[in-house]
Parts: C-alpha cells; structure tokens; sequence
C-alpha cells in the first residue's frame, strides 16, 4: 500500500481498480450549464451554513462569478434566511452595482466586499462571508489563527488580517481595504467582524469557511485551557500543502454537499 496526500491528489485506498480515481469539479459545454450548476453550488453553500448556524440576522454572503462575464456575480437577497435560499432566488450583480437579474434588493455590504475582492483577485471565483460566533469571537483578538492543529495549518502564512474597522461595509474604499488585506491568500481575518473565505470554486470557499470557523473555535478553547502548543515551522508548511490547496478544499466540501442536497433538495428550484 502506498502513500499519497491531497497534495498530489490521490488517497490510501488500497487494492482498487485502476481506472478509481477522485472526483474532480465538473466541466460544461456551455455557459448556461455552468451558471445553473453555480447557482445550485450556491444555494447548497447557504443551505450549509444555516445548518451551520452561521446566520445572524440579515448578515451573510457567498458569492460566484458568472461564467459569462467575470464582473458579475451571483449573491443571495437581502433578508432572506440562508436556510430557505434556492437557485432560482439568487440575483446577478455587476462590479458597479446594479443588479441585472432578480426582484430583490442586495446586502449593500455584500456588494461593497465582494465586488472588491473580486476586482483584487480574478483568480477567486467564490467568496464567503458571515457572522459566525466564533470567528467574529476570534477576529476581536487581532491575531492570526496559529498552527496549533492539522485543520489551521490550511491556514498557515495563507490568510491575511484586516485590524482596521470602521464600522459597516458600506463604502467601496472599505472593500478595497479589506481586499489589500485579503493579498493572494485564501482567507482574511476582519477585525471586529468576522471571517472571509475564498476559492477558485463556490465548494471550496465553503469549506475554507467552514474549517477556519472551527479552528477559531478549537485557538479560542485551547487558550482558555491554557498555552497552545504550535506546530512547528517546516511541518506546518508541509501540512499546508497537503490539506489547503484548492483541490483539498474542494475535495473536502463533497461529504456535506452530499448530505445538504439529500437533505434539501428544493434548494434546485
């Protein structure tokens, strides 16, 4: 039996058939296709973090480019509850505000952060953002997450920290700020705020979300219990390359997909 890492995409299977190998994120024929299949991505990323309890009230967003024009992305609606949100109810907006396609207004802060994120890193094609109990707990420290567990090493030298908030997200400066403090990483810490994931598919700026999340919460109690012990340096960075590369996000993502779209299967409608 050999080894192998996410890292170089392969698993410990065992005895196998040849021809077994890891699911890889679809490829469409047309642009219609791919849309849908983002939207529905979309609506399944919403679907999870409500079950997730990453709501509060009306703030929240993940976003997806459209794969006609990458200056428009796809969003959920203003005050709708993340755990009733379906393809169908998404709105399309462009990078200058308006929305091409939807009857519901849009989080103007979603517009404000997205838009600029998006504008700072045409390789990100999803991002995530809300106010989980944990990560806004953790951004109030004005730390980074440390390499005290395999789960945070994804986040190793890969996520930025923004220590200068000035309220609402209301200002496209404010975003601007925020996706300088983003750079070329996958995540951003925002201060007083919360957490801000990204990928180069909706999956996996999901599960960066939902992983960075939990290891806010496993820093939080491991400093309550006492002083956490870090990985070290090399290994941390090894680590990194095996569990938070894009393929392991995405990869990492299909169990939930699995269980939400079993569960809510209206969220296709």
């Amino acid at each position: 039996m050999g080894t192998a890492t996410f890292a170089d995409e392969r698993y410990i299977l065992g005895p196998a058939p040849e021809s077994a190998g890891l699911p890889t994120p679809p490829v469409f024929d047309s642009p219609e296709a791919e849309r849908q299949y983002r939207k529905e991505q979309l609506a399944a990323g919403f679907r999870l973090f409500g079950r997730f309890g990453f709501s509060e009230g009306v703030a929240g967003h993940i976003t997806v480019r459209d794969p006609d024009n990458p200056h428009h992305f796809w969003v959920n609606p203003f005050g709708m509850s993340f755990s009733q949100i379906k393809a169908s109810d998404l709105v399309l907006v462009d990078h200058e505000g308006q929305v091409l396609h939807g009857n519901r207004p849009v989080n103007r802060a979603a517009f404000v952060i997205h838009s600029q994120v998006h504008a700072a890193r045409p390789d990100v094609l999803a991002a995530a953002h809300a106010h989980s109990l944990h990560g806004k707990a953790f951004s109030s420290l004005g730390i980074p997450l440390a390499p005290i567990t395999q789960d945070a090493c994804a986040f190793y030298e890969d996520h930025g920290l923004y220590t200068d908030y000035r309220g609402v997200a209301d200002e496209i400066e404010e975003g601007q700020r925020i996706g300088a403090a983003l750079g070329p990483h996958k995540a951003v810490i925002l201060a007083n705020h919360g957490l801000l994931t990204t990928g180069r598919t909706v999956a996996e700026a999901v599960w960066w979300f939902i992983t960075m999340e939990r290891s806010c919460q496993a820093q939080l109690l491991a400093m309550a219990a006492g002083t956490p012990r870090h990985i070290d340096h090399a290994t941390a960075l090894k680590t990194r390359d095996q569990v938070g590369t894009p393929t392991a996000g995405w990869l990492q993502a299909q169990p939930l997909w699995d269980q939400i779209t079993a569960s809510d299967p209206d969220l296709f409608n």
